[in-house]
């Protein structure tokens, strides 16, 4: 089994509904045992800045499933909740958002799945809700998450 990250994030509709039955999505998952839920919290949206402010958050997995399909499903969950990629800014207004952070120590660079998360260490309202689950939590290549906060302020 394999311990990995995942951050929760919604800005359209009712945020916080979405974010519990995405989670619940995810507990019903075969392979997939949701462990721990950080608090969420309201942000600022980061990129394209003309959209409503997200709701995030993380969790902490346990999983049997290797990476690429536990994308995949965190991609369906996203599907069923109504998340559209097509002609939407990658960082513009969504029901939903689930991106894969950590997978263990693992680090994997292939098409289609980067882990860690390639901006897991730029993003205050990502790294808050895992030191919360987490405060000694290892990011490979990068060091503890409340180490990486720190460097943030």
């Amino acid at each position: 089994m394999t311990l990995a990250y995942v951050a929760l994030g919604s800005n359209l509709g009712d945020r916080e509904g979405t974010l519990r039955g995405a989670l619940e999505a995810l507990a019903a998952e075969p392979g997939i045992e949701v462990l721990a839920v950080s608090r969420f919290i309201d942000t600022e949206p980061v990129g394209v800045v003309d959209q409503p402010r997200f709701l995030n958050g993380a969790a902490a997995l346990e999983t049997g499933l290797p990476a690429r399909e536990l994308l995949d499903r965190l991609l369906a969950v996203e599907r069923r909740f109504g998340r559209r990629r097509d002609g939407v800014p990658s960082q513009g207004p969504r029901t939903l958002d689930l991106d894969l952070l950590l997978y263990g120590d693992a680090v994997i660079d292939e098409p289609g799945i980067r882990v860690p998360h390639p901006r897991l260490h730029e993003r205050q309202f990502v790294l808050e809700p895992l030191a919360e689950l987490d405060p000694a939590l290892e990011v490979p290549g990068k060091g503890q998450v409340q180490e990486i906060l720190a460097r943030l302020h």
